[in-house]
């Protein structure tokens, strides 16, 4: 392999890694106006409509479209449902991960 195609693929490695990075920063955004809806809900009973307002909003298509999510209708109504919930995102995540490796512990055990 040549040094231009060394190159070549070094820069696409550098800058797929930099799109990673990019995508997981703005999920952390995501992430976190889904716990402020949250929040809101809570105190206001307000949380759906705040989370549906941000995701329709030129931000929020924004925000949700760098962190590789469709700004669509379909995921706003899975944002307000999650929201609707009341499972601040850390809870859900951890529980998640839990569920996961449970799984992989049963599965290896079979």
């Amino acid at each position: 392999m040549g040094n231009e195609m060394k190159d070549f693929v070094d820069g696409t490695a550098f800058n797929n890694e930099q799109g990673n990075r990019a995508r997981k920063l703005f999920a952390a955004v995501v992430l976190a106006a889904l716990d402020d809806a949250i929040a809101d809900d809570k105190e206001y009973g307000n949380g759906r409509e705040q989370i549906a307002r941000w995701a329709r909003s030129r931000d929020g298509r924004e925000v949700l479209s760098c962190a590789g999510i469709d700004p669509s209708e379909r995921v706003v109504a899975g944002l307000m449902d999650f929201v609707g919930k009341g499972v601040r995102t850390s809870v859900a995540l951890s529980r998640e991960e839990s569920e996961r490796r449970n799984a992989a512990q049963q599965a290896e055990a079979a």
